[in-house]
Formats: C-alpha cells, sequence, structure tokens
C-alpha cells in the first residue's frame, strides 16, 4: 500500500476539481453564449494611454474618460515597460490633477506694468508667442565667430533656453529637440538631469 502524503492529496483534489470543472465547461453550448448578447453600458467611455505628470520616472496610465472628455479612472499600464502597471499614490490621484475646479482652462495674459490679468483666445497666444520666439532669434542669432584669426559658422541663438519637463513622453521630447535645434538654441536641457 502506498502511503499518500498531504503534500500529493493537495496536489491530486486541486487537479480534480479543475478537471470536473472543464467537464462542466464544456457542457455549455455555444447557445447559451450567445444568449447573453451585449451588456448595454449606461455611459460611454473611452481610453487612452499617457504618461504620469508628475516626476521624471515616466510611468504609463491608462485614462478612462466619460462622454465629456472628463477623467472617470486612473490605472497603472501593465504594458507599459517602466512600472508594469504599479503606480504610485500621486499617479493615482490624476484624475483630481484633471478634474480640478482649480485649474485654469484658459489663457490669461498680464501686460507688462500691468496688475491685472486678461482673459485671450488660444489662437492669439500661439501667434503671439510665435511673434516673440521669431522677435528674440533675430535679435539674438549669432552666424558665425571668429576662432584663431578665421571665421567659423555656429549658426546659433542665445537668447532662448529649452527645458524639458518630466511630464513629457519620449516622443514629446524628441520632437521638442528637433524644433530646438532647427531653431539654433544651444542651452537645451531636461528637468531630469538639473
Amino acid at each position: 500500500m502506498t502511503r499518500l502524503s498531504r503534500r500529493s492529496f493537495l496536489k491530486l483534489s486541486a487537479a480534480g476539481g479543475g478537471g470536473g470543472g472543464l467537464l462542466l465547461l464544456a457542457g455549455l453550448s455555444e447557445a447559451h453564449a450567445r444568449g447573453v448578447g451585449d451588456f448595454p453600458l449606461h455611459k460611454k467611455v473611452g481610453e487612452g494611454f499617457t504618461i504620469c505628470p508628475y516626476c521624471s520616472c515616466g510611468c504609463g496610465l491608462i485614462i478612462a474618460t466619460d462622454e465629456h472628455g472628463h477623467v472617470i479612472n486612473s490605472e497603472g499600464d501593465p504594458d507599459h515597460i517602466v512600472n508594469r502597471g504599479a503606480l504610485d499614490p500621486k499617479s493615482i490621484s490624476v484624475r483630481q490633477l484633471s478634474n480640478s475646479p482649480l485649474r485654469l482652462n484658459k489663457v490669461l495674459y498680464r501686460a507688462p506694468g500691468s496688475e491685472q490679468w486678461e482673459e485671450k483666445t488660444w489662437e492669439w497666444a500661439t501667434v503671439e508667442i510665435a511673434k516673440r520666439i521669431k522677435q528674440t532669434r533675430d535679435e539674438t542669432f549669432v552666424g558665425s565667430v571668429e576662432v584663431e584669426d578665421r571665421e567659423v559658422p555656429v549658426n546659433r541663438i542665445e537668447g532662448i533656453a529649452w527645458l524639458g519637463g518630466a511630464a513629457n513622453n519620449s516622443e514629446d521630447c524628441y520632437l521638442a529637440c528637433k524644433l530646438a535645434r532647427a531653431l539654433g538654441v544651444v542651452y537645451l536641457e531636461h528637468q531630469a538631469r538639473i
């Protein structure tokens, strides 16, 4: 007579229970599965992928939004290479950052010397920023410098610096770098290195 250990008994019991469960599932027909139909949702929910805007780790988030674009849920992206689905408390609270009534959602401009903020449109802000970048580039452009009695072309601007942020993903940083280099920016840095 063979002696059955407790460990072997538990293994056999689990295997037997699993096998019995499979036999029950095999008995269900496809008609039963089709009879369930579509489950109607009360709200239309969309999901998107993003990067956590807090520290410079770059954890991946899955953000669920309602039909109005409000964030209703945030969770870690299990397929993201940095965090593999795990999140810290700040990342989990990204919903509060997005839905806060204190969050600015319009352009506020304060003219030089003024103490009052004015509301402006996004179109105005985009054009104004472009004009100021162009003006600063024209005023501070250095075409060449003299090195050892000869002119060396440098084509750079020294009046603008570019600082990347922790909330930028790799694609954002790549495009920002291309833009900064095309403008001739030499003071190019990222928050994570400072």
